[in-house]
């Protein structure tokens, strides 16, 4: 089942198009990743789906219902969180988030906050002011202020821009944790490719405010062709090369024993048993496959 449906979701700033006529939908307990690059148009996307900002043309449906006819009962249903995003200041973490779980009504709150804070590891800063957080600090009680009330939907903006390594796993682990256990629907938006290939069942490409690819991270890195052979080898440089050159590969020594070739991925096979026929020893090989990274920046050059 569809849980958020777009269709021709269209804004303005003046002459200029930030999201233009995208239309796109996800199911219950998927994550899908909305990528692209700065100016894509992925956080005005993000805020007209909170009502943040609202669209000139387009519909948005949450759980079947048009948004802005059922607006209090969706966003009950549904949170935010981002890297960038700002609680009040002035008040401490314990008072942020006592007046975000009153908002939603959330019951026995009290224990809630405490085992979030225990496990983002924020316990010790709830009497402290939010303004005096760093910013991986506020970034967590961010996350935290959006898991309060059991979303059905969360939209995730860069969450862990501002984490240590070890918080951003611990976040990623937990994010996973909500998919399997309570099919928590999650748009994750990200710059770094690693965590969407290890969360995301989806993705979408933005750019200037289109949408130009859309499909599993798999899928995505299989347009790219070319994957990267290294081998190691002990035996005449020359034949390796004249071998590798009648096969019209590209390729480069990087060192006398040691060579890089770009190729397709299912011809690897037959070129390590070609050159093994010349009595030369492949001492050792490394193949790699492209990334997520490759195809965004081969999308994004494309544009």
């Amino acid at each position: 089942m569809d849980v958020l449906a777009v269709k021709g979701l269209t804004k303005k700033f003046g002459q200029f198009k930030a999201v233009n006529n995208i239309s796109f939908s996800v199911k219950e307990g998927e994550i899908l990743g909305l990528l692209g690059p700065n100016g894509a148009g992925k956080t005005t996307t993000i805020q007209m789906l909170l009502g943040i900002t609202i669209p000139d043309k387009g519909k948005i449906n949450y759980f079947g219902k048009n948004f802005f006819e059922s607006k209090q009962e969706t966003l009950s249903k549904i949170n935010f969180a981002s890297a960038f995003n700002n609680l009040q200041g002035r008040t401490t973490v314990w008072e942020n988030l006592v007046v975000s779980a009153n908002l939603y009504q959330v019951e026995d709150y009290r224990e809630k906050i405490f085992r979030l804070v225990a496990y983002f590891e924020v316990a010790d800063l709830l009497h402290t002011r939010y303004f005096d957080l760093s910013s991986g600090e506020k970034t967590r009680v961010n996350i935290i202020k959006s898991l309060l009330n059991d979303p059905r939907i969360l939209l995730m903006d860069e969450p862990t821009a501002s984490l240590d390594p070890d918080v951003a796993d611990k976040t990623l682990s937990f994010i996973e944790k909500l998919k399997k256990d309570r099919k928590v629907t999650i748009l994750y938006t990200s710059h770094d490719m690693r965590e969407v290939e290890r969360i995301c069942d989806r993705i979408i490409f933005l750019s200037h405010g289109k949408i130009v690819a859309e499909d599993t991270p798999l899928n995505l890195t299989k347009r790219i062709e070319m994957t990267i052979l290294r081998m190691v080898f002990d035996g005449r440089k020359e034949s390796v090369a004249k071998y590798l050159s009648e096969q019209k590969q590209s390729f480069e020594f990087v060192k006398d024993d040691t060579i890089v070739v770009k190729t397709k991925e299912k011809i690897i096979p037959d070129l390590i048993f070609g050159i093994k026929n010349l009595g030369v020893w492949v001492t050792d090989i490394e193949i790699e496959k492209p990334t997520l990274e490759d195809v965004f920046l081969q999308i994004s050059r494309s544009q």
